[in-house]
């Protein structure tokens, strides 16, 4: 797919376009942990009168209105950060300046990747991921430290792994671990005015890898497409960080044993949708799922992994196929023993679930959210006094700590992009 294919339009009221003469091509890869960008054409910012914006919450679209321009001027200077509402920015898409670009043919081997302007993309009809799902992506976030200049990553070698991972199961090539982290990197830095001021938000990084090449029986395609975009957010719930309201869902199920529930394909998350909608009509705001076999062992939530404390002992549903293995899960069950907590990756029962102290939710998105209550076959269990519990506000804060750089990381888990 040649670049003009690619950005056939870009929404001009929405997005920042480029001069004409503009381009921008990503640089080789470099292995050094300090990472520069390149330098960019500066970006002069020609503000409407008024502003129209639009947040929905938990996956909406939040637009913001604006016009600009690139000059060709040699200067690097950018704004530092985006002229919007940071207070009110909420869990929705808002359009950034680029998106990184990687195509894989049959060979297997990836080519050098750019940066391009956000915008559409073009695909055949016959692509694999629109006519057999063929597609993972996976989420990480990057932090803006208290100084304002330098920016966190929080362990993106996990995501690269569980991506290439994921692209075994679903028979696709996935690029290396390098080759992902370097781009995570040449996009957070290049759209670096959209990562909010501390305390504000983070920059939400969402990866793509899709079989682009056109087939027509079943197989897998014949090209790969690898898309890294941005988007700056804010709390995933409405809630925010107050706690959420779950119901369990004993008749659909989220995976089965033997299928794909344990890596982050894309079909995964459609199939939740239908429970979801269900449940927030009535109230509630997401799903926990049971194991399809038994239907009496927790799984985890539409899109988080679930955590339950019992006297100061935490347990959550061990990694077995299908369940994600989530990378927030994988850290707050090593910042809960480093914090002398027990810890057990096991079988937990819904049983358990109502007699539980504290039951809170971790993942990308909401990194740690407290639940309020449980809602099981009509019979609905709260927790705590409307805020987090003990255990989990120690976790949160801890991990939340490590995340935004406001305590030494030890762990060796952030990134820093100076």
């Amino acid at each position: 797919m040649e670049r003009a294919a690619i950005l056939p339009s870009v929404n001009q009221n929405y997005l920042l376009f480029p001069s004409r003469a503009f381009s921008t091509r990503l640089h080789s890869f470099s292995s050094t942990r300090n990472f520069s960008p390149p330098s960019f054409s500066s970006i002069k910012l020609q503000h409407f009168s008024s502003s129209v914006s639009s947040n929905v919450s938990n996956g909406g679209i939040s637009l913001t209105r604006c016009n600009a321009v690139l000059s060709n001027s040699s200067s690097t200077e950018v704004s530092e950060v985006a002229d919007i509402d940071w207070d009110n920015i909420g869990f929705g898409l808002k359009p950034t300046d680029y998106m990184y670009v990687m195509k894989c043919n049959m060979d297997g081997e990836f080519s050098k990747g750019e940066l391009q302007r956000f915008g559409n993309i073009e695909v055949s009809p016959s692509a694999g991921v629109l006519n057999y799902g063929q597609g993972l992506f996976e989420g990480l976030k990057a932090y803006r430290k208290e100084d304002g200049n330098n920016i966190l990553l929080f362990r993106p070698e996990e995501n690269a792994n569980r991506m290439r991972n994921g692209a075994e199961r679903m028979c696709m090539p996935a690029p290396t671990v390098e080759q992902f982290v370097e781009a995570v990197k040449e996009t957070v830095l290049a759209n670096k005015r959209w990562v909010p001021p501390p305390g504000k938000g983070s920059l939400y990084v969402r990866p793509l890898l899709m079989g682009t090449g056109a087939v027509l029986g079943l197989a897998p395609a014949p090209e790969y497409t690898f898309i890294i975009y941005v988007s700056p957010v804010g709390n995933y719930f409405k809630e925010g960080v107050a706690p959420i309201n779950l119901i369990v869902e004993n008749e659909f199920h989220r995976a089965t044993p033997g299928g794909t529930g344990g890596v982050k394909t894309i079909g995964n998350y459609a199939a939740v949708l239908k429970a979801q909608s269900i449940a927030k009509a009535k109230g509630y705001s997401d799903v926990l799922y049971l194991d399809c076999v038994y239907k009496r062992f927790l799984e985890e939530v539409s899109s988080c992994n679930i955590f339950i404390v019992k006297d100061n002992v935490i347990s959550t549903p061990e990694i077995k196929g299908t369940i994600l293995p989530g990378i927030t899960r994988k850290s707050i069950i090593d910042v809960a023993r480093t914090q002398g907590f027990q810890v057990e990756e096991r079988n937990v029962t819904v049983d358990e679930l109502l007699e539980a102290d504290e039951v809170f939710c971790t993942g990308t998105a909401v990194v740690v959210s407290p639940v309020g209550s449980v809602t099981y076959k009509g019979k609905r269990v709260s927790y705590g006094e409307g805020t987090f519990g003990t255990v989990s506000k120690q976790l949160y804060t801890v991990l939340t700590s490590l995340q935004m750089g406001l305590i030494e990381d030890n762990m060796k888990w952030t990134v820093n992009l100076s």
